[in-house]
């Protein structure tokens, strides 16, 4: 998740304002506590937290919760699954197609 985020990139920042490794936008970062988002340690376990939470949301769907993670999970909610965003459904392929051998 982290390689498709910020390409292992800690000091990335999105068009969106998305921060560090995980990619954490500014509203969630203030609302976990982050005092660093750049912080790999802290990036991660913020991320970890965010998507641990879409799971528990969605029933321990792991396509739903990373559709959350990426689209938000009120788009999730409104659209009633995967948002139709050529973004998000290219980011769910990308996430659950990731070559793990690296």
């Amino acid at each position: 998740m982290i390689e498709v985020e910020s390409n292992f990139n800690p000091k990335t920042v999105s068009h969106a304002g998305a921060m560090g490794l995980m990619q954490l936008m500014p509203a969630n970062v203030k609302e976990m506590g982050i005092k660093n988002p750049f912080s790999p340690a802290e990036s991660i376990e913020g991320g970890v937290k965010e998507l641990s939470g879409y799971l528990k949301k969605n029933n321990g769907d792991l396509v739903l919760a990373i559709a959350s993670y990426n689209a938000g999970p009120g788009n999730v909610r409104k659209y009633g699954g995967v948002p139709p965003f050529k973004e998000t459904q290219g980011y769910i392929k990308k996430i659950l197609n990731i070559d793990v051998s690296k």
